[in-house]
């Protein structure tokens, strides 16, 4: 090049003027923006985040099944209460005609020690199977006895459907305690403290069990107790 020639003009800008910027690069993917912008970790478009970064607030858990849930002390309470009053109208019409008469037998005797001990035994021995052939047989076909369809409850198997003649009964297995009325002189007695013990141990279960409400007794014999609506 000559003195006095004029230098070649700079290579023109591919991108244009006025600070424009270059195309996106191939792939169709946009640029990256600016750290913590739109899209970017942390940013207002990041997942499980709201606008300014907090994370979103979990779902609330699923609340219990409605029309179904565990039978309360106060609704078993009121169920084996109206039980207990059934089965001792029950008891008063089999037990007292029967009583009378083991007695009369032995009236010539001055109701002696004998015919007392004969009727407080067959006394023990029906009551047990009044009780237990109630309770049985009622939650193994019906899964209700009359108080409980009053209270609108009704005893499951835990595997699903009514308990088995032998889960009902294992569950009601302390109502059998009066057979201890065989036992001359402390039979009532210790089969009375026992079914007082019983009843304070199934009624502090349900208590301390806010989930399944199943005392010692359902968990003995594998079912739960349910209150429908």
């Amino acid at each position: 090049m000559s003195e006095g020639t004029p230098p070649p003009p700079p290579p023109e800008n591919p991108y244009g003027g006025g600070g424009q910027a270059p195309p996106p690069p191939p792939g169709g993917q946009p640029p990256p923006g600016p750290p913590g912008g739109y899209g970017a970790p942390g940013g207002y478009g990041a997942p499980g985040q709201q606008p300014g970064g907090y994370e979103a607030a979990p779902p609330p858990p699923p609340g219990p099944a409605t029309g179904r849930r565990p039978g309360e002390l106060l609704d078993r309470f009121l169920a084996r209460l109206i039980d207990s009053v059934l089965l001792f109208v029950v008891n008063l019409v089999i037990l007292v005609p029967l009583f009378i008469g083991v007695l009369g037998i032995n009236g010539a005797t001055g109701y002696g020690m004998g015919g007392s001990f004969a009727a407080g035994a067959v006394s023990a021995v029906l009551s047990t199977l009044i009780y237990l052939g109630y309770f049985g047989f009622m939650e193994s076909n019906r899964g209700q006895t009359v108080g409980k369809m009053l209270m609108k409850l009704h005893v499951e198997s835990d595997s699903g459907g009514k308990p088995s003649l032998e889960q009902a009964i294992k569950r009601n297995i302390w109502m059998g305690l009066p057979i201890l009325g065989i036992i001359p002189l402390l039979g009532g007695l210790v089969a009375g403290v026992g079914q007082l013990v019983a009843v304070i141990m199934i009624a502090v279960g349900i208590n301390n069990d806010p989930v399944g409400r199943r005392p010692w007794t359902d968990k003995f014999a594998d079912t739960h107790v349910i209150k429908e609506g």
